[in-house]
């Protein structure tokens, strides 16, 4: 057995059993990749070559944007905007059987959207209407399974941290405006998918309606959430146009978001240093990961490891539609245990030149790999999302659990749709020649 196949068998066991053993994720890329590069240190270009990886990783114009739009979702989480969003999606469907769920999930959608963060918009939206729902006689777990699954819409929906990730690590393939409006009809679809689950529970167990809003009301709730929905089509609509690029755009959100919150005064100039220091931290947590993950994708490169599994795949499976099948499943497995932005960092480099030998546009793929592992941010045992879900609703993970698996059929589901019908993420980058 060569020292080769040996450093990769080292890398891959290491990082697993690391993360077995509960070493946060970025650790068990970094030490996984130093175990390996240590074992084939006579052809490598040394230890230090980890060190200017993790920097150079980082070193991207295009990343500055996920600090400030970190920074701008919780701004949004705490400048009041989530109580007009909601207010403004229950005058539009509580009248339906199921209103508040379906409230639950536009909520989201919104919310999720406009901070760019399913965190943001799982704490957020679900601090609020777990309550609400539960005194409509919504059990709180299914309260849970609704923020939980409709929170993923908004990785989607743009502006999105994660698919200006993945425009770094297509290396220029896929352009952040591209995505950014490529991830409208998915992010949609998945949240009518949701919807319409909903609608076959609410009339099978008899969930009661909510009272119909008049015109009126519509248009006053429509009237107080305006600017905030008015941030969606400043910083979407100037990428697209080309007024300004995604990290220009994020700085306007922030802006944005801070005198809008300020105006509507649910929050003070003296809440803005614990807004910086929570933003900080979060933003220290990606970009190690990042660090690390550049690291891990770098060592993939020198291994040659992308092209084996390349040749593997379009070998064994000569079928494209198996192959795209298979790197789904793959991709489902990956994000039951890794952490969005390294699996993007790691995994694209390796699928991204398979599904485009085949066809696949690099903006579609994006779509498709966010949304693989948005599935998997609401699965164990590393789900982010399920944690912070189940957390905010008050409820063990194991009930949610149970009621979350038919939502989760549901994403599959419009995954596949997704993964084989292109011109559902490709229709609006074709349309604005993106």
């Amino acid at each position: 057995m060569s020292i080769e196949v040996i450093s990769i068998i080292v890398l891959f066991a290491s990082f697993f059993t690391l993360l077995l053993m509960k070493v946060p994720v970025a650790y068990s890329i970094g030490i996984s990749t130093t175990l390996s590069l240590l074992l084939n240190i006579d052809k490598m270009p040394g230890l230090t070559t980890i060190a200017q990886r993790m920097t150079t990783g980082i070193d991207s114009f295009a990343l500055l944007a996920i600090p400030f739009f970190v920074l701008a979702g919780e701004i949004m989480k705490q400048g009041g905007i989530a109580n007009r969003l909601i207010n403004f999606a229950k005058s539009l469907v509580a009248s339906l059987p199921g209103g508040l769920a379906y409230v639950n999930v536009l909520a989201s959608m919104l919310f999720g959207a406009i901070s760019g963060s399913a965190v943001a918009a799982a704490s957020a939206i679900g601090s609020i209407m777990t309550d609400r729902m539960e005194k409509e006689g919504y059990p709180r777990a299914l309260s849970a399974s609704v923020n939980i699954t409709s929170s993923t819409t908004g990785l989607l929906i743009p502006p999105s941290n994660i698919l200006i990730v993945y425009a770094l690590a297509s290396g220029g393939t896929a352009s952040v405006a591209a995505l950014f409006i490529a991830g409208y009809l998915p992010g949609i679809l998945l949240g009518f998918a949701i919807m319409g689950y909903i609608a076959f529970i609410a009339i099978s167990k008899g969930y009661s309606k909510g009272k119909r809003s008049t015109l009126k009301e519509v248009w006053t709730y429509f009237r107080k959430a305006f600017f905030s929905l008015l941030l969606l089509v400043v910083v979407v609509g100037g990428i697209v146009a080309g007024i300004f690029t995604a990290t220009e755009a994020s700085v306007i959100a922030v802006l944005y978001a801070a005198i809008l919150s300020l105006i509507y005064g649910d929050m003070k100039v003296k809440d803005f240093p614990s807004i910086l220091l929570t933003s900080g931290k979060t933003t220290s947590v990606v970009m190690f990961l990042i660090c690390t993950s550049m690291a891990m994708s770098w060592l993939f490169s020198f291994e040659g490891i992308p092209e084996m599994i390349s040749t593997f795949l379009l070998e064994s499976l000569n079928n494209k539609f198996a192959i795209f099948l298979a790197i789904n499943i793959i991709l489902l497995i990956i994000g039951t245990f890794m952490d969005m932005t390294p699996a993007v960092l790691i995994f694209t480099p390796i699928f991204l030149p398979v599904v485009t030998t085949l066809g696949m546009h690099p903006v579609h793929f994006g779509i498709v790999i966010v949304l693989n592992l948005c599935i998997g941010i609401c699965t164990p045992p590393v789900g982010t999302l399920l944690f912070v879900g189940s957390g905010v609703a008050n409820v063990s993970v194991t009930k949610v659990i149970k009621s979350l698996l038919p939502f989760l059929a549901i994403m599959i589901a419009v995954l596949m749709l997704i993964s084989f019908i292109p011109e559902i993420s490709m229709f609006l980058p074709n349309l604005f020649e993106l």
